[in-house]
């Protein structure tokens, strides 16, 4: 009796076995008949999830990751017609810089380049050469010089230019000269009477700065607007040109998505349209400009979200610069004589609160740039009393400069998330000791400090006032060096970033602080398919090399925008 139901056993399970094997065969066969669009492979992927894990490759579909895994699993699942060997190369997700103005940043490209002028002397002969090339031109524009990188003079200190040059050499045109931080502007005396200015305006906010009585033709903060006024306004033709022009730029070195911190409607209903038409495919997180156009409309028509744009937040500046010394501090600054200077906020404190009160009503995010410790403890209260407590508004302090050490618990107890950029320490280092004192620049730049709060930060540059590479974001960030290697020890290291959180701080953390985790930020199934392949390991590289590292290749929704 036991002998036949042995050997039915066995037939049984030998049958199994069969039928097991060829569901095996079936099954991967249809493994690999799944279809994508393009396949990545031989590649070490950071995919910056919640493990940090990294894999091997990764299958695209309609602009969104299907499949990312082991090399083989990929391979042998899915087919595409385009399989691309990645030769051991670093991919990464697509570098989200949370705090910039892309489109400022494609107008001055149009304009004088002033960056890294080593005295004013040098300016004034870029814009000799500007002229000659544009004889034609109403007006001469100029952005990016600092006199912090000028020489001193005899009595050691490093002044702002006056217009006395300029207007010798240009009487009868217009000229301004922006500031690197968009904070001051040198005006010709052309332009200070197109303006209407008179050496008695005062503005609250801002400064016009005299000497002996005159003007000197420096513009300080909410001063600025009356040149702005009258500045000539670019056409729709001109205006798209410079956002392709920043989008090639920003291609080129990784970024993906950008933050613009302070649009108008009518620059946003351009970039809607220019991505419409396929023109511009940089993913844009818009910030609107603290203007009653804004208001009026967003406040009425709610938030705005396509896959290229979202609109949700307002910018808003509560004070200047420390470079041009309108950051407001708690205490004066340390290197004025013969005079007590604070800074000061660019306007009533009650606007903020009942602005505050209006965005947290209808759902929008506030984004405020704040650079002193007095602004940043005004805006931080005012935040607290709107907020109440531990909440998902992620409402955003854009730089957070100088936090005096009372105020810092306000990141964590009212879950206000720090926009920091971490090249800003590293140009300020050579002097913000000066205008803080070596006591209180300690409490300057504390970006690891700020980070700990929340347990994230977001990343950015704030281009055109830094430049636009993430890689030099991340070097400052964990290095804590300029961009020739100084100080060697590094500048307060306390708060220097891990290089993973600092890779967090501009693709996951970025897109937490834009609400747009579910769609970017890591490299997932299911999210758009926005990478960047570099030449370098940015975690496991020497710290020495890292500057040294190449964009190979950038991808937007599957779509290579750079590279080849």
């Amino acid at each position: 009796m036991s002998k036949p139901l042995r050997i039915e056993y066995f037939g049984l399970t030998k049958l199994v076995l069969i039928i097991a094997l060829i569901a095996i065969v079936f099954s991967s066969c249809n493994f690999k008949n799944k279809e994508a669009d393009v396949i990545y492979h031989n590649a070490k992927i950071y995919t910056v999830d919640g493990d940090f894990s990294i894999k091997e490759a990764m299958a695209i579909k309609d602009g969104r990751i299907v499949a990312i895994g082991p090399e083989r699993e990929i391979l042998n699942e899915y087919k595409a017609p385009k399989v691309f060997d990645c030769q051991k190369r670093f991919i990464y997700p697509g570098f989200i810089d949370a705090h910039c103005h892309f489109l400022s940043y494609g107008q001055s490209l149009q304009s004088v380049d002033l960056i890294g002028t080593k005295s004013f002397e040098e300016a004034i002969e870029r814009i000799k050469i500007y002229r000659e090339k544009f004889p034609n031109k109403p007006w001469i524009i100029g952005v990016g010089w600092d006199q912090n990188d000028w020489s001193a003079n005899a009595e050691g200190a490093i002044p702002f230019p006056d217009n006395k040059k300029l207007n010798e050499l240009f009487p009868d045109v217009p000229v301004a000269l922006i500031r690197v931080d968009g904070h001051a502007l040198l005006a010709n005396q052309k332009a200070l009477d197109m303006a209407s200015i008179r050496s008695t305006a005062l503005v609250e906010g801002g400064v016009f700065e005299t000497k002996d009585g005159k003007f000197t033709g420096i513009l300080i903060d909410n001063a600025m607007k009356y040149v702005y006024a009258i500045f000539p306004k670019l056409n729709e033709q001109e205006k798209t040109q410079a956002l392709l022009d920043a989008q090639q730029k920003c291609f080129a070195v990784g970024l993906t998505t950008i933050d613009d911190a302070g649009l108008m409607l009518e620059d946003v209903q351009l970039i809607k349209k220019l991505q419409e038409e396929g023109k511009l495919k940089m993913r844009i997180y818009a910030m609107m400009t603290d203007d009653e156009e804004n208001f009026s409309y967003y406040l009425k028509h709610g938030i705005d979200t396509t896959d290229y744009l979202t609109v949700r937040s307002f910018k808003f500046y509560a004070d200047g610069s420390l470079g041009s010394r309108g950051a407001c501090l708690i205490n004066p600054y340390s290197d004025i004589q013969n005079r007590v200077d604070y800074g000061f906020m660019l306007k009533d404190k009650n606007y903020y609160s009942i602005r505050a009160e209006q965005l947290y009503d209808k759902g929008f995010q506030m984004c405020t740039h704040a650079i002193g410790d007095s602004a940043n403890r005004v805006m931080l209260q005012i935040y607290a009393n709107i907020l109440n407590g531990i909440n998902d508004h992620r409402w955003r302090i854009e730089h957070a400069q100088v936090i005096h050490k009372n105020d810092v618990r306000y990141f964590a107890d009212y879950s206000i998330i720090p926009s920091i950029q971490p090249t800003h320490a590293t140009s300020d280092m050579p002097w913000a000791w000066e205008r803080l004192g070596r006591n209180r620049v300690a409490r300057a730049y504390v970006y690891k400090e700020l980070k700990e709060q929340l347990g994230m930060a977001a990343l950015g540059t704030d281009f055109p006032v830094e430049d636009i590479s993430p890689i030099k974001t991340f070097y400052a960030a964990v290095a804590r060096k300029d961009f020739d290697g100084n100080p060697a020890e590094g500048f307060q290291m306390e708060n220097a970033l891990t290089r993973e959180d600092a890779l967090r701080g501009m693709t996951i953390w970025a897109a937490i602080a834009n609400f747009e985790e579910n769609k970017k930020g890591t490299l997932e199934v299911g999210k758009f398919a926005d990478f960047v392949m570099l030449d370098q390991d940015l975690i496991k590289m020497p710290e020495s090399k890292l500057l040294g590292t190449k964009v190979l290749m950038t991808v937007s929704g599957g779509e290579m925008v750079f590279g080849q």
